[in-house]
């Protein structure tokens, strides 16, 4: 976990402390996302939440549709990538949850997500940058 660079319950520009913000980065997967990298442009820690959000759901969005394709086009064998699909969404699910409860647990703070995090962190900064 990274140090914060902001106080905790510092009001966002939507009025929202980090803590929230944090949270509901992660509420619908990559598109709360996408929608607090923008939101939460003035605290660094809101944009690693937001960030990881777009990358882990975005990538296990991506994984399901092509277990979903696959499994539609291959018959029998299709029945393979349609489990994988499953046990991704069930995955997901799972880190969902963790992620929420580790955003409300720490305040907002940074906290990172199993691969993700250590992946994001050095590019977190810079992409939220870019879009504002």
């Amino acid at each position: 976990m990274t140090s914060s660079h902001s106080p905790m319950n510092q009001p966002q520009s939507t009025g929202l402390d980090k803590k929230t913000s944090a949270i509901l980065a992660y509420a619908l997967g990559w598109l709360s996302g996408i929608v607090f990298l923008f939101v939460g442009k003035n605290d660094p820690d809101v944009r690693f939440h937001a960030a990881q959000s777009i990358v882990f759901f975005g990538a296990v969005s991506v994984v399901n549709i092509v277990s979903s394709v696959l499994g539609s086009l291959l018959g029998v064998v299709g029945i393979v990538f349609s489990l994988l699909g499953l046990a991704v969404a069930l995955l997901a699910f799972v880190v969902w949850i963790m992620a929420m409860v580790q955003a409300n647990k720490t305040g907002g703070v940074r906290a990172d997500l199993p691969l993700v995090g250590k992946l994001i962190a050095p590019y977190a900064d810079r992409l939220a940058d870019s879009a504002a």
